[in-house]
């Protein structure tokens, strides 16, 4: 098992590996987000204490999950790439930022629409929306700082030693709800639990989130590639590429 991921650690077999799932991931991200938008807007039913404008979680409770998961996902590859070396762990940290940045934005945007009817207000101090907004500046510092950086060794340890700090962030957010006295409610979905929705509802949810799972995945590998590209310009395998050409 060991010896299988360490094969794909190597940029070169990344690159045709990720090239070969990119389309199925594409295709399958598209199928799963028509069907949760479907289910979620049109079949679920409507909320009894938030109406129709609790449809917004549908968008709202991936996208924060995801901004949460990528930023792990950075930490991980960081922690690989100062333990191992490796030279595709410090690409793959830089290809999953822009995405987490996204999302953690998608987060915030899809937050404010939800709270201004709920809560009367697009913004509150409140302790999951704070420390999501510095989840958001988290990706933006990690971004601003590995373009400052030229030499590709220094940037990839910088941007390591921060995402792994920062991850810090995460359980922070996750308990908030639990920690202190919130206006933001507690989670929608718990594996410890029976869901407190309808079953329309936590599908689309759950289809929702694994659509954002197959986008995330697809575009990081596409923007991981053309890193790899950048980086390994110079080796034979790479200008015998087409697309170097």
């Amino acid at each position: 098992m060991m010896g299988f991921l360490f094969r794909f650690a190597s940029p070169q077999a990344f690159y045709r590996l990720a090239g070969q799932i990119i389309p199925w991931l594409v295709g399958m991200g598209t199928l799963l987000t028509l069907v949760g938008l479907w289910i979620g807007f049109f079949i679920a039913p409507t909320d009894a204490q938030q109406g129709e404008g609790y449809r917004i979680i549908f968008l709202h409770v991936p996208a924060s999950w995801m901004s949460m998961i990528i930023f792990m996902a950075m930490a991980l590859w960081s922690f690989l790439g100062l333990t191992f070396k490796t030279r595709l762990s410090g690409m793959m940290t830089s290809a999953l930022a822009p995405t987490g940045a996204i999302f953690a934005f998608l987060s915030l945007w899809t937050g404010a629409m939800w709270g201004k009817p709920m809560w009367g207000a697009w913004w509150v101090w409140d302790a999951r929306l704070t420390s999501e907004l510095i989840l958001f500046f988290l990706y933006l510092g990690y971004i601003a700082l590995t373009s400052a950086i030229d030499n590709p060794a220094r940037r990839d340890k910088a941007g390591s030693i921060w995402s792994l700090v920062g991850s810090i962030n995460v359980p922070i957010i996750y308990f908030s709800v639990i920690w202190w006295n919130t206006l933001h409610q507690g989670a929608s979905v718990s594996v410890t639990k029976a869901p407190s929705m309808a079953h329309q509802m936590l599908i689309a949810m759950l289809l929702m989130t694994l659509a954002f799972w197959a986008y995330s995945i697809a575009i990081a590998f596409y923007r991981v590639r053309t890193i790899i590209l950048q980086r390994e310009y110079d080796a034979h395998w790479v200008q015998s590429l087409p697309e170097a050409q």
